[in-house]
């Protein structure tokens, strides 16, 4: 499994454990030839037992003290799951729909129709990573240009005229900024998304399950529940981009990511989420599987509490709720 600096301690014990582990794999091929290595296999089980303590108590340590790079890490983490793992436990009799309808289809944002938790019918819209060179390359590295907001937007305003709740899954450094997103309109794009969601007359749920990068983030965000997992981030700009611009030395983001509060505890402490998602001990991609029942839950309790309102109070709930945002006192 690959893993980020921050779990190079943890790493080494698992190392060390499966190299005792293989060991007893080999006193038991010793004592099925009748060989006496009791002694011995007590000694490594018994040393497996204090690695596993160490782990423990080490993992405690390294996550009861993250810094906000540390989290900023974790979002951005290889193995973490990305909205396609996500929606292969949440949602049941998935139809993915393609493209904008006007240029392309973006596989940046995947989006589609299915059932929710096998109770509800929903439309999804989520950014999408990839997992080796050619998945990256094919989605953009989760950087959608205007076709895939577009395509996002068509499938909103198909779940609007059904009536049909939207699911959205967040984790993207941001929108694509190259010439040809440019040129194709990405900023009206993201304008464009912003509205179409302000105005459904459906409960929208957000998710922040990795990356929450600027407007690539926000154009699928205008919700009105947000949910973010616990070591994922929302932030106008990546912490290497704000030390760059800034101080003009990339090298900074660490104290760029202090300056930013974008931790999941800080957009809840600001307004800028409704709850924080707690995630496995390690992350959520040391068990995608909990951490799915969970978000399960969670959404679940958001989709009752919105569904006994009305087309009107959820637009008028979502503008008051937006309109707050920002606001500040000297």
């Amino acid at each position: 499994m690959r893993h980020i600096p921050l779990e190079q301690p943890l790493i080494d014990i698992l190392e060390r454990k499966a190299t005792l582990q293989e060991e007893i794999l080999r006193l038991q091929d010793a004592a099925s030839s009748g060989e006496d290595v009791t002694a011995r296999q007590k000694q490594v089980e018994a040393s497996i037992t204090v690695l596993d303590k160490d782990y423990l108590r080490l993992q405690q340590d390294i996550f009861g003290s993250l810094t906000p790079l540390d989290r900023v890490q974790l979002a951005r983490h290889p193995e973490r799951p990305y909205t396609l793992d996500y929606l292969s436990y949440l949602v049941t009799d998935w139809c993915e729909l393609h493209g904008d309808r006007r240029y392309a289809d973006d596989g940046a944002i995947v989006t589609g129709l299915g059932v929710f938790s096998e109770t509800r019918s929903v439309a999804v819209a989520g950014h999408q990573k990839g997992r080796n060179v050619a998945e990256r390359k094919a989605r953009n590295m989760g950087m959608p240009g205007p076709s895939g907001y577009r395509k996002a937007v068509r499938v909103m305003e198909l779940a609007g005229r059904f009536g049909h709740p939207v699911l959205t899954f967040i984790d993207t450094a941001g929108a694509a900024c190259s010439p040809e997103a440019e040129e194709q309109g990405i900023s009206e794009a993201l304008a464009a998304a912003q509205m179409a969601m302000a105005a459904l007359p459906v409960p929208i749920i957000a998710t922040v399950i990795g990356e929450g990068g600027s407007g690539g983030a926000i154009a699928l965000g205008v919700a009105d529940h947000i949910i973010m997992l616990e070591h994922s981030y929302y932030s106008v700009i990546s912490p290497e981009g704000c030390a760059s611009i800034i101080w003009r030395d990339a090298t900074r983001f660490g104290e760029a990511a202090e300056a930013l509060r974008l931790s999941a505890q800080d957009a809840l402490e600001f307004g800028f989420c409704d709850e924080v998602l707690e995630e496995p001990p390690g992350g959520a991609h040391q068990d995608p599987t909990l951490t799915a029942q969970r978000l399960e839950e969670s959404i679940a309790a958001a989709l009752d509490r919105l569904g006994k309102l009305g087309p009107e109070e959820l637009v008028a709930q979502r503008f008051e709720k937006f309109s707050k945002m920002g606001r500040y006192a000297e």
